[in-house]
């Protein structure tokens, strides 16, 4: 061990893991497992000694980097119902070790995203993923008459500046919405996205299934129950056809499926049939 790494190697360390996690929606908390706060580049680490990483393994090859996270759960940093929602799924984290006594030696032991999260009796625990779990996503893509670009994209292109609206919920039966206002075309918000701004639910996404004039059906039911009036963004979805591509979007030269492409029951064709 050199470099960086050296104090690691001396008869006695002071180690104090940290990590520092952010949601999608830009909360951040960075935690230590030192019993006191530790300062480190400017940023306070609150301790939280129940927090405390497990199995990390740091690889020099291509296999995926991967870990644990486990702790209590805190009310001022990751709360139950958080967890629960699935406000931190996908969040983005950063862990190391550092010397408690000089924060300025440390040593990086693992980046990425939350993967599995789970509640237990005794708190949490959580998977990190880095970034080289990347390499277990196929290659190549599979062919398909839909469209496999997400509206919006870099391989989509379509600008959602004018496809976004704000919205006051009026009422919430189960996954059933009611809006104030009305979807811009036939089920116009079907594929796309609402995101919470106000209320219980704010800060959470949902998945809109398909629309119908001022009500949205969402894939699974909010996470809290509609009180009326909350602020909400919707966005446009896309069925991913050729059609509503190049009729809705004027985008058909970024369609990225094969309409046309015969399909395995060419094989069971024949003359007349």
């Amino acid at each position: 061990m050199s470099g960086a790494d050296d104090w690691l190697s001396g008869e006695a360390t002071r180690i104090a893991f940290c990590w520092r996690a952010e949601r999608r929606d830009g909360v951040a908390v960075a935690l230590t497992g030192h019993d006191r706060d530790l300062v480190v580049d400017g940023v306070t680490y609150r301790a939280a000694p129940g927090m405390v990483p497990s199995a990390i393994r740091r690889e020099g090859g291509l296999d995926a980097d991967t870990g644990d996270v486990g702790g209590a759960l805190s009310a001022d940093a990751i709360r139950a119902d958080d967890l629960a929602d699935g406000r931190w799924d996908g969040g983005r984290v950063v862990l190391f070790a550092t010397d408690w006594g000089d924060t300025g030696r440390r040593v990086a032991l693992s980046e990425g995203r939350l993967g599995a999260v789970e509640l237990t009796e005794r708190g949490f625990t959580a998977e990190l993923r880095g970034p080289a779990a990347a390499l277990d996503a196929p290659v190549a893509e599979e062919t398909s008459p839909e469209c496999r670009a997400e509206l919006s994209d870099r391989r989509c292109r379509v600008a959602m500046a004018t496809r976004r609206q704000l919205a006051r919920a009026v009422s919430g039966d189960g996954d059933a919405l009611v809006l104030d206002v009305a979807e811009p075309v036939a089920d116009g918000w079907g594929g796309g996205r609402l995101r919470w701004l106000e209320g219980a639910n704010a800060g959470l996404e949902a998945v809109v299934v398909r629309s119908e004039g001022t009500t949205v059906r969402l894939r699974a039911p909010p996470a809290h129950p509609v009180t009326g009036g909350e602020l909400v963004e919707v966005s446009e979805g896309c069925d991913r056809s050729l059609e509503t591509c190049a009729a809705r979007f004027n985008n058909a030269a970024n369609f990225r499926g094969e309409p046309f492409l015969p399909g395995i029951d060419l094989i069971t064709r024949y003359p007349g049939g």
